[in-house]
């Protein structure tokens, strides 16, 4: 080892033995407590906390009709879908806390979450207000953009990477973190025959997503990007990663309509089969239809819990206006606050929003691309006016501003 002396300086800044609290000789250098310091915080930062934190700390147990509850506040409607993800999500943080010591302990499986319904619907909403309720990271990821590896686009390890920056680069939260994989449905398999040409953003993003979704341990590189040799990675275990998957699967009522009508042909009909809810094809959507869809058998086997999102009827866009604590009236009138103003809806000018977003068939997301034509004059003007205190939004006023405004070019096929 090397030997002290007055003279003794750090290898890494140079700083003398007088300057620092305590000088650690190694066999032929030294390093002062500083650059042990500088060296931690950087480790912490590359890897992440390696140290396990106990469930409770972090984690907010909630019971299914308290989550249920929490989620009623900021989502309207949906409730078979808000029983079936409070339901599994409870199952899931309860797996967490459970301790396999002994070889005959039953250890309860992972189970992933398909959310199937039409754009605006809530879909994300439902996983974002799930996250916020727990307090765990959560990400939501694009699967349009994912590609197989070796090919322009990216990899799916890049899915954990942004779990990863949710949470810090701390590992032990990020592994036990929520992931939302939106679009799901736009990686399906061109045919519900097995590929014969190579399917780098269908099949084989599906076949790369196996092995993360039923919980592995993934080396991911820490800044994103595709990897290369010698590039420092960060392993990280999926086994207790909550992955939601989501899709408005357009088309797969038609899917769904052909095996019901089937089944329903031949002799000894039950009645029930034949009363079918045709505008409301989701509720009777199978596992077997998500294949026939495009996913292959693989994908569907690992997100075992498949539930569906109703259609937004006239009444349930017009309670998404007002009732959730961060409705868009309330986004409004909060502001118009700013600027000392009361801003004032009549009950015409909401029922004239509801009737143009049904019309346009652009779910609970048009509400609000609607309410800004309609009060993007008054958002321009007002806070250089500092003589209105008070607003009202009037039937007449909204149709005028909507009409100056192009909707047409937005209006679904």
């Amino acid at each position: 080892m090397a030997k002290q002396n007055k003279d003794s300086r750090c290898s890494f800044c140079g700083s003398g033995k007088q300057d620092t609290l305590m000088l650690i000789e190694g066999l032929d250098a030294y390093i002062c407590d500083k650059c042990v310091t500088q060296a931690n915080q950087l480790l912490a930062q590359e890897l992440g906390s390696k140290k396990s934190k106990p469930l409770d700390s972090s984690i907010t147990l909630l019971k299914p009709q308290e989550i249920k509850a929490h989620i009623d506040q900021y989502v309207i409607g949906q409730d078979d879908a808000k029983k079936v993800l409070s339901v599994a999500v409870y199952n899931h943080y309860k797996r967490l806390s459970q301790k396999v010591d002994k070889a005959d302990e039953v250890e309860i499986e992972k189970s992933n979450i398909m959310l199937v319904g039409e754009t605006g619907t809530g879909k994300t909403l439902l996983a974002k207000t799930i996250a916020k309720i727990l307090h765990v990271p959560f990400c939501i990821c694009d699967a349009t953009v994912l590609t197989e590896a070796g090919y322009v686009g990216e990899d799916v390890e890049s899915i954990l990477t942004r779990l990863l920056q949710a949470a810090d680069y701390d590992v032990a939260s990020a592994e036990r973190g929520i992931v939302y994989i939106d679009e799901v449905d736009k990686v399906a398999r061109k045919s519900d025959n097995p590929s014969i040409t190579r399917d780098v953003s269908g099949e084989g993003v599906q076949q790369a997503l196996l092995k993360i979704l039923e919980g592995t341990v993934v080396n991911v590189p820490p800044q994103g990007g595709r990897k290369h040799p010698d590039q420092k990675m960060i392993p990280v275990n999926t086994n207790n990663i909550l992955f939601i998957c989501g899709g408005a699967f357009d088309g797969i009522e038609r899917k769904i309509a052909n095996r019901l009508r089937t089944q329903a042909v031949g002799y000894k009909v039950k009645k029930d089969d034949v009363d079918l809810d045709l505008k409301n094809l989701y509720k009777y959507i199978t596992p077997q239809d998500l294949k026939s869809f495009g996913l292959i058998p693989e994908l569907i086997g690992r997100v075992p819990v498949l539930t569906h999102l109703n259609p937004l009827d006239k009444q349930a866009l017009r309670n998404i206006l007002t009732e959730p604590k961060n409705s868009l009236m309330r986004q409004y009138v909060k502001l118009f606050e700013f600027e000392n103003v009361n801003l004032v809806f009549d009950d015409e000018v909401l029922d004239f929003i509801v009737d143009k977003a049904m019309e346009y068939k652009l779910g609970a997301r048009g509400l609000r691309s609607i309410c800004e034509a309609i009060m993007l004059d008054a958002m321009f003007e007002i806070p250089s006016d500092s003589t209105v205190k008070e607003l009202l939004i009037t039937l007449d006023y909204a149709v005028e501003k909507f009409e100056k405004a192009d909707f047409k070019k937005l209006k679904a096929a």
